[in-house]
């Protein structure tokens, strides 16, 4: 037969496999290159076998977390409410005496705090970056942080006003407010700065602790640094509740007050400290301690019941330290009648009266 005619021949066996072979090399390197192009996700929650609170690079998408749903709603209510004291804090010229900085201290930290929540949310659903990821844990880091420290502030002015109160408005109380904030501001800074300069669990998983990519040391510093914050407002309040009740028995015998009266008084200004602290211990303590206990084993879910009311102190952290003042609430009254004026005459008041 002619060349019109041949017939093609079987293809060789061997050359066959070979072809296979290198079809499959191709293949696999594709999927290897669509592997490493895939954007990476971050999680709030099981990852890989890892139980713990992930905050770190994983390649898998992720469905949408309720927790995490959750987590950003609280921040959304949590940024709305301090952005509504700072706005008021920040436009009235009569609020800039200490008492005041440092609330507005608090709610500035609550509402990166917010903030912080809300971009962890977008990060994890819609931005996969593991550098941002970094900077979202540093700036939740140091807002909570941040938080913390001016409830302790606050305190210290608090005790301080009833302690000497004959020399509280002088200008070493200004001084000693400016030194308070920059403490605050600057350790909760470093605190925050720690997993982004490297001190995170990214390269070794080991290290974890519950809330990825922050390492177990880390977490146990922070919770350490926490149980002190506690032990020393626990300690000022309760010799704020001596000087109350006995400022309010002195006033009783000098006015020639009924027993039950200074007994009201008395009553009164003990339950107020009360929901401070338990407010806050109650919030707090649960996550503190599962920090020291928990590690990157155990249940993601019981990392989101802990940190979830965590959040919640600084969402009522505007109800308590600036919402029941008489002085905001009267900027507040007045804006909502539009008849907003900056200049507006307050009387001057003490921390021990807030």
């Amino acid at each position: 037969p002619g060349s019109h005619g041949a017939v093609a021949q079987p293809e060789n066996p061997a050359d066959t496999g070979m072809e296979d072979a290198a079809a499959a090399a191709a293949c696999k390197g594709l999927l290897q290159w669509s592997d490493w192009r895939t954007p990476a996700h971050l999680s709030l929650g099981v990852n890989g076998g890892s139980s713990s609170l992930n905050l770190d690079s994983v390649v898998q998408p992720l469905a949408l977390n309720p927790w995490d749903v959750v987590l950003c709603i609280s921040g959304t209510i949590i940024s709305c409410e301090n952005a509504i004291v700072v706005a008021v804090i920040f436009y009235t010229p009569a609020f800039r005496t200490p008492m005041f900085l440092l609330i507005g201290s608090l709610a500035i930290a609550d509402f990166l705090a917010g903030l912080g929540l809300i971009f962890h949310f977008a990060f994890v659903y819609c931005i996969q970056s593991q550098v941002v990821n970094l900077i979202t844990v540093g700036l939740l880091v140091t807002s909570f942080t941040a938080s913390v420290g001016s409830l302790l502030a606050i305190t210290v002015d608090r005790y301080l006003s009833l302690y000497n109160a004959l020399t509280y408005y002088s200008e070493r109380t200004v001084t000693r407010t400016y030194i308070m904030l920059i403490l605050t501001w600057g350790f909760s800074i470093c605190f925050g700065l720690l997993p982004v300069m490297g001190w995170n669990c990214l390269k070794d998983v080991s290290t974890c602790s519950i809330v990825k990519p922050l390492t177990k040391n880390h977490l146990i510093i922070l919770s350490i640094s926490f149980f002190m914050v506690f032990a020393v407002m626990l300690q000022l309040y309760v010799q704020i509740c001596k000087i109350v009740c006995r400022h309010a028995h002195q006033i009783a015998l000098q006015r020639h007050f009924l027993a039950t009266s200074h007994y009201v008084t008395t009553r009164k200004g003990i339950s107020t400290l009360a929901v401070i602290l338990g407010t806050f211990a109650s919030c707090w303590l649960p996550f503190a301690i599962y920090c020291l206990l928990g590690d990157y084993t155990y249940p993601a879910l019981y990392t989101y019941m802990t940190v979830l009311p965590a959040t919640y102190n600084s969402m009522i952290n505007p109800v308590i330290y600036a919402f029941r003042n008489q002085e905001i609430q009267k900027v507040l009254w007045t804006v909502c009648c539009g008849c907003f004026s900056s200049t507006m005459p307050f009387r001057s008041r003490s921390p021990s009266d807030v």
